[in-house]
């Protein structure tokens, strides 16, 4: 047991491991024609936790402790801590939003959601502010972490603002995080 849970893979591979047999143990309706899209679901949700996980840390815990780490202490964060985190919230928002996509398709509702028609104007709110958020993560979050963090070398001053701008369009999405999550429950349990 302890040699599964020293390691992240064999950790996370485990979860999926006693999923399957979950799945298996009690019975699901795989081969059904339902079956594909609800597996896309779970995996949107699956992503969706990791994405918004990841920017509540950031903004909870990362940021407001920064200005309390004494300066020696802070390469770890800048240097090992913040590119990992980083790289699994881009590609966690990237996950989010392709399998989003691939669900409205599977389910027939992709064209009705992105135009705000009827029954779907909850879900396609919530789909439209998502795909502004995972814009915001690559577009504007990203580029600037990557001077605030030294991974592109650039002047002090330019660092300077990069780390703000990241932070406030990181600000932005959690904003957004919050009424973009009500849509998303709210399309199946209000039909708004």
């Amino acid at each position: 047991m302890s040699s599964i849970l020293t390691s992240l893979g064999r950790t996370v591979l485990a979860g999926f491991v006693l999923t399957l047999l979950i799945v298996v143990l009690f019975g699901s309706n795989v081969g059904s024609p339902g079956w594909v899209a609800f597996l896309f679901r779970y995996l949107h949700v699956l992503s969706g936790v990791m994405w918004i996980g990841l920017l509540w840390y950031f903004n909870f815990v990362q940021i407001p402790s920064m200005p309390k780490i004494p300066d020696e202490q802070k390469p770890a964060i800048g240097k090992v801590i913040a590119p990992t985190a980083l790289f699994w919230f881009r590609f966690a928002a990237m996950a989010t939003v392709l399998t989003g996509i691939i669900l409205a398709i599977l389910n027939g509702y992709a064209h009705k959601a992105f135009t705000l028609q009827q029954p779907f104007l909850a879900i396609g709110l919530g789909m439209w502010i998502a795909l502004i958020m995972a814009f915001n993560v690559w577009f504007i979050i990203w580029p600037n972490q990557k001077r605030a963090l030294g991974i592109v070398v650039v002047d002090a001053e330019l660092k300077a603002k990069s780390a703000r701008t990241a932070m406030l369009t990181s600000r932005i999405n959690t904003i957004l995080s919050i009424p973009m999550l009500y849509l998303m429950v709210a399309q199946q349990n209000m039909g708004l």
